[in-house]
């Protein structure tokens, strides 16, 4: 796959296995293509299938280069649910009026939150919720008594959605391109850089009434956000004798959707999920753990920039961390300065294991809330299995945080609200059928603790899906270094690597 120039592309949720160089965010594994050059992403898909999706991996161009991507069974395996009728791409989208690049460099420039977006698409449309948009809307067509599967992807700059077709129940059947246990449900709660697979089986009768498919967020932090919801429309096809002119009065029927705050409903959603964990689809949980890590995630201060005004108290501006550190983008690839041994004045590997110092993580924030910042790593040895709790922090307001992971599946062995207890929690782990994702929100005031096998050689990147908090520094890397086998080691980078 090639990608335009200035930007860089990620297959969002492919492995990558010892092919990080087609990774694609900027700076961590690849420079920007430059004006007039090429870049061809080689890679291999080894194992997967389902849905995932690309997107450029560079400021807020995302905004509007991604697009689904389907792998599909091998040939002649069958899906381990009914197969369906047919198959459909929903792709949620956030759009701006006004050029996102301007948008956040504004933001950074003057130390403020960057203007909220205009509206929400469905598959680039936003739908009659806007009156200049009334005909831009994505309908979905369906025939009575078939079984769909709608592959849903949130491609949101900056949100978390929560999505329904009204009076139809979905039963979730696949998140980020693992097969899950089958569950029922009205409502699906999808962050920034999850995928779901659902399936819709359309009313045994032809209806004389359309259904509205409506997404709206779901927002935890105190700052503004887009509180505008996206429509599509599902209509069943008519037979030859039902009249056109009937077709198109049909009433539409309204989707009812949690509030915009309903932190304890995406609780009970979460939890939902659970792997097959069967002998043709199981659930690989490391279970014994070289080492473990406790990362803070969540809001903070910093200075302002020199011969810079900013909007804060005292001449600061807001800014994110993972562990109080606010990642700094360096000015050549993470992934090129360790291949070649030149990690010298590009980055570290002394990222903290734990918090710099402990407090009540959601209770009432210190006085300090200012950030340190640096471009830190976490060092690995190959095969090193890895045992990480998230825990958000109220600085500023506690907020949901879509931690997605480069490079790896994880597994998600519990969640909870308050405080992660070491002594407590573990105990309550799941380690038989836990979820295996790419991306989980880590619970607004609460934690999440996940479990991988660094086994992919490479530099991977690790940040907070919402891009706002991308660029205030919510994001680190993994330095995975090569094994002692062949097969175990990153291969050199493609003649046409952009150059830094």
């Amino acid at each position: 796959m090639q990608a335009l120039p200035g930007t860089t592309s990620l297959m969002h949720g492919i492995r990558q296995i010892r092919s990080g160089w087609a990774d694609g965010p900027a700076y961590v594994t690849q420079c920007p293509i430059q004006t007039r050059q090429s870049y061809v992403y080689n890679f291999t898909l080894t194992g997967q299938r389902g849905t995932l999706f690309w997107h450029a991996h560079i400021s807020w161009l995302r905004a509007t280069l991604y697009g689904p991507i389907v792998i599909l069974p091998k040939k002649h395996a069958s899906y381990p649910f009914p197969h369906p009728y047919k198959e459909v791409p929903v792709v949620f989208g956030e759009w701006w009026k006004a050029d996102t690049e301007t948008i956040i460099n504004q933001a950074m420039a003057t130390g403020g939150a960057p203007n909220i977006s205009d509206a929400f698409t469905i598959n680039g449309l936003p739908g009659p919720s806007h009156n200049c948009s009334a005909k831009d809307t994505f309908k979905l067509k369906v025939k009575a008594g078939k079984t769909y599967l709608l592959r849903l992807v949130n491609a949101a700059l900056n949100d978390e959605l929560f999505f329904r077709v009204a009076n139809h129940t979905l039963t979730v059947v696949e998140a980020d391109a693992v097969y899950v246990k089958p569950f029922k449900t009205d409502i699906v709660l999808i962050t920034p850089g999850q995928t779901t697979n659902v399936l819709l089986r359309a009313k045994s009768k032809t209806p004389s009434a359309k259904f509205a498919m409506s997404a709206r967020p779901y927002a935890t932090g105190p700052a503004t956000f887009d509180n505008t919801t996206t429509i599509g429309i599902l209509e069943y096809e008519k037979s030859a004798s039902a009249s056109k002119s009937n077709h198109k009065n049909s009433p539409l029927l309204k989707a009812k959707l949690p509030q915009f705050n309903d932190s304890s409903y995406a609780m009970k959603f979460q939890r939902k999920f659970r792997s097959l964990a069967t002998a043709k689809f199981p659930a690989k949980v490391p279970k014994n753990v070289d080492r473990r890590f406790f990362f803070t995630v969540g809001l903070g201060i910093l200075p302002c920039s020199k011969n810079q005004t900013c909007q804060g108290p005292n001449n600061t501006r807001p800014a994110a961390a993972v562990n109080n550190v606010s990642f700094v983008q360096p000015n050549i690839a993470l992934l090129q300065a360790h291949f070649f041994n030149k990690s010298k004045g590009v980055y570290t590997t002394n990222f903290p294991t734990n918090p710099p110092f402990k407090f009540n993580y959601t209770g009432t924030p210190p006085k300090n809330i200012m950030l340190s910042s640096g471009t830190k790593v976490v060092a690995l040895a190959f095969n090193t299995s890895v045992e990480l709790v998230m825990q958000d922090t109220s600085i500023l307001g506690a907020e949901s945080h879509p931690l997605h992971l480069h490079g790896f599946n994880f597994f998600v062995l519990g969640q909870g609200v308050g405080n992660f207890d070491p002594k407590k929690d573990p105990a309550k782990f799941n380690l038989v059928d836990p979820a295996e994702r790419n991306t989980i929100g880590v619970p607004a005031g609460g934690w999440v603790a996940i479990r991988f096998l660094a086994d992919n050689p490479g530099v991977w990147f690790m940040h907070c899906h919402l891009e706002v908090h991308t660029s205030w520094g919510l994001k680190m890397a993994w330095v995975v270094n090569d094994g002692k086998g062949r097969k175990q080691k990153l291969p050199p980078p493609p003649a046409d690597l952009p150059k830094c």
